[in-house]
């Protein structure tokens, strides 16, 4: 079995249609992927910064990694288990925060039924805890003592 491991990321600028592969981007707490549209200078909402998806469901769907529109495609790792919890993407701190569902955007990109084939399997919300870099080849793994993040008032 394969480690877990960041097997591609992918940014794009607001109103652009085609997201840009990339070796590696800086990660803000709280705010995003620096020159991705989902960055918040001011702060990103919860479950707002960060966006991942497993390489296995891609390929089993018929996509190529980044034509889900997720940031971060990942291999051997079950990321729906992460939501809930605190885990590193190489040594960035992140929380997952919710499934992240297909939408008729994503259908409309890429092929009809595409919405039916990714319900509850396109991927995780999560939130960026800490300030950092993503590479590809940066291991994924859940922190062995996980405390959840405290509700906000």
């Amino acid at each position: 079995m394969t480690a877990p491991a960041v097997v591609a990321i992918h940014v794009g600028a607001e109103g652009q249609r085609e997201l840009t592969a990339v070796g590696s981007v800086r990660a803000l707490a709280g705010k995003g992927l620096e020159g991705d549209r989902n960055f918040h200078p001011e702060g990103a909402e919860s479950g707002r910064a960060l966006t991942l998806v497993e390489e296995e469901v891609v390929r089993d769907v018929g996509l190529a990694p980044g034509a889900t529109r997720r940031q971060v495609t990942v291999r051997g790792v079950r990321l729906n288990d992460l939501v809930g919890r605190r885990f590193l993407v190489g040594d960035l701190e992140c929380y997952g925060v919710r499934l992240c569902e297909p939408c008729l955007h994503l259908q409309e990109m890429t092929r009809p039924g595409i919405v039916e084939e990714l319900v509850h399997r396109a991927g995780i919300n999560a939130d960026i805890l800490t300030d950092g870099t993503i590479s590809v080849g940066d291991d994924v793994r859940p922190l062995k003592e996980n405390v959840a993040l405290p509700e906000a008032n």
